[in-house]
């Protein structure tokens, strides 16, 4: 075991939640397969089952193995954090997380830019519990203490969003809902935790969707929710209430995915912001959306804040029709359609900003686009968009109902 506080990142990255000298001197901690977790003596039984939502403690197979308490650890020490939960999937994390501060007749506010996914849970499942949500301009900083009511229990922020990709000035929007007795939560999936330090910005509690670029290989389902000591029982036992349990396949999936993050991200980052710069200066494109490249509204933040990029960011086609966006789509050879992202293939995905968006309005010319950047070559990333872009450009041309 290291000690969180004196390496740096990558050395962390190789050797949090490891203890050869616990499991036969074998490197990565094993797989736990367990439901039954028996005790020697009625003493131990009764010990174990006084304090069940102990950080690394375990009565039962659902709260947690030493697979479990491994990836746990380990993503607290990256984070800054006290503790952290595994739960089977981000929006699990997400659930678990907000749940945990929230009655009926409480209030909450959440980014305009959320993953859609929690939308519906704030405007559904929440609405029926009586927890009224307000949707808040991503881009209103310190300006959010004008919506904050006595009831506001919980503050959500998403920077960057990862459809529209506004970055938001957590600094000033978690010291409002210190100020205000909320309790503030962000979704850090985008940057992790190498990019961006949620604790050292004040927030109280990060989440992620580690099926992203934690997991990094597009093979399990995971979600974690890290937190400070002073908000970790309530959410480790909320957690435990809602039934959550991360499946030890997928968390040692997750481990081992861990471990080369750095490595990946920088990466992904490297290719991302190669293709959005090229994408910059096609006639086809109307805007790129990436926080990382100058021009962009929230480059300044990001400049402030965050350590890097991952390989996530946006663009807006010029007009087109729906046929013309599907010449560029159907064609794509080495860019997958699909809705994930963070794994180690190149993706892409049209993105319905208009449809989910209540405090702001999304106003731009064109469809647009998520872009995944991979591992591939970025020059043939590249050459596969060039002649999706050849098709746009053919199809526009097409007189309208005429076949291609």
């Amino acid at each position: 075991m290291v000690n969180k506080k004196v390496y740096k990142t990558d050395t962390l990255l190789g050797h949090l939640g490891r203890d050869p000298a616990a499991n036969h001197g074998v490197v990565n901690p094993p797989v736990y397969h367990a439901s039954t977790l028996l005790s020697g003596t009625l003493a131990a039984f009764r010990d174990k089952r006084r304090d069940p939502f102990d950080k690394g403690h375990t009565s039962y197979g659902r709260m947690g193995t030493p697979t479990t308490f491994a990836l746990e650890d380990a993503a607290a020490g990256l984070d800054g954090g006290y503790g952290a939960i595994a739960t089977p999937n981000g929006m699990a994390a997400i659930v678990g997380a907000v749940s945990a501060f929230v009655a009926q007749g409480d209030h909450i506010l959440v980014s305009d830019s959320v993953y859609q996914p929690n939308r519906r849970f704030c405007e559904d499942f929440l609405a029926r519990m009586g927890v009224e949500t307000t949707f808040y301009d991503p881009r209103i900083g310190a300006g959010i203490t004008q919506l904050m009511r006595p009831k506001t229990k919980v503050i959500f922020l998403e920077s960057p969003g990862s459809h529209s990709f506004e970055v938001q000035d957590v600094p000033a929007i978690a010291a409002a809902a210190r100020a205000g007795g909320a309790v503030s939560i962000i979704d850090n999936s985008w940057a992790t935790p190498l990019y961006f330090r949620p604790f050292s910005h004040g927030v109280d509690i990060s989440v992620y969707a580690a099926t992203k670029y934690i997991v990094g290989h597009a093979d399990a389902m995971m979600g974690l929710i890290v937190t400070g000591e002073a908000h970790y029982r309530r959410v480790r036992r909320n957690t435990a209430v809602l039934g959550y349990s991360a499946a030890p396949d997928d968390v040692y999936l997750a481990l081992r995915g861990l471990r080369t993050l750095s490595v990946r991200l920088a990466r992904h980052q490297e290719t991302g912001f190669t293709l959005a710069r090229w994408l910059q200066g096609r006639p086809e494109v109307a805007r790129v959306l990436h926080p990382g490249l100058p021009g962009d509204p929230g480059h300044e933040i990001w400049r402030r804040d965050f350590a890097g990029a991952s390989g996530l960011f946006g663009v807006v086609f010029t007009p087109c029709s729906e046929a013309a966006l599907a010449a560029f789509i159907d064609g794509l050879e080495l860019f997958g359609l699909g809705a994930s992202w963070g794994g180690y293939e190149s993706l892409v995905m049209p993105s319905d900003i208009t449809a989910s968006r209540s405090a702001t309005t999304w106003d731009e010319p064109g469809p647009t686009l998520r872009i995944h950047a991979g591992l591939e070559d970025p020059e043939d990333l590249i050459a596969d968009l060039a002649a999706g872009l050849a098709r746009m450009t053919k199809a526009k041309a097409q007189p309208t109902g005429a076949s291609p």
